[in-house]
């Protein structure tokens, strides 16, 4: 038996229908995921409390060194740093990140606005839970940051890694939608 989690064998003393190697691996499988388009690319990090990138044994990683990313499955059971985190490696996956605009339930005027436009894409809270992360395809070439009212907004799509809660908002799906025709009010 292997488990479902982290695809490690499942001790001789477990049960017969066991499905988990451990507490943490249930745990985790229950818990909301990032999409099947993302986890199924081999370019997840670990993160460290102060942000820094870390590979799955817990030394420094980089988002421009595919040596140092690992698969979503061996990303999540690792216990280096606090959480996993996706790299930007320009093959047209992106993510908008929208700084300091959400408050408890209620979403900055600015950002409500920004986002009656988006498509039905994946987005996600931040780690903070202040901000909102919209993941979907597109071009955006180099990254740009851009202040609005409050708040900012930040889009790449390359040379950058993004730590992924997989707290979906509101009612956002959980794919990953084309923003090409979003993105340009954007970059």
């Amino acid at each position: 038996m292997v488990c479902h989690t982290c695809r490690t064998r499942i001790g001789p003393l477990a049960r017969a229908d066991a499905r988990y190697c451990s507490s943490r691996c249930r745990v985790h499988a229950h818990r909301r995921l990032a999409p099947q388009q993302l986890r199924d690319l081999d370019r997840w990090v670990r993160f460290a409390a102060d942000k820094r990138p870390l590979t799955i044994d817990g030394t420094s990683a980089s988002s421009t060194n595919s040596a140092t990313w690992s698969t979503y499955l061996e990303a999540a059971a690792s216990t280096a740093g606090v959480g996993v985190g996706f790299v930007l490696n320009g093959d047209g996956i992106v993510c908008v990140d929208l700084d300091h605009c959400v408050d408890g339930a209620r979403l900055a005027g600015w950002a409500a606005e920004l986002l009656a436009g988006c498509p039905a894409t994946f987005i996600e809270r931040s780690v903070s839970g202040t901000g909102l992360h919209v993941w979907g395809t597109g071009n955006v070439g180099k990254g740009r940051v851009l202040r609005l009212a409050d708040g900012g907004v930040e889009v790449y799509g390359t040379g950058r890694y993004i730590a992924v809660t997989g707290r979906r908002w509101s009612t956002s799906p959980a794919t990953l939608a084309d923003l090409s025709g979003w993105l340009p009010g954007l970059v």
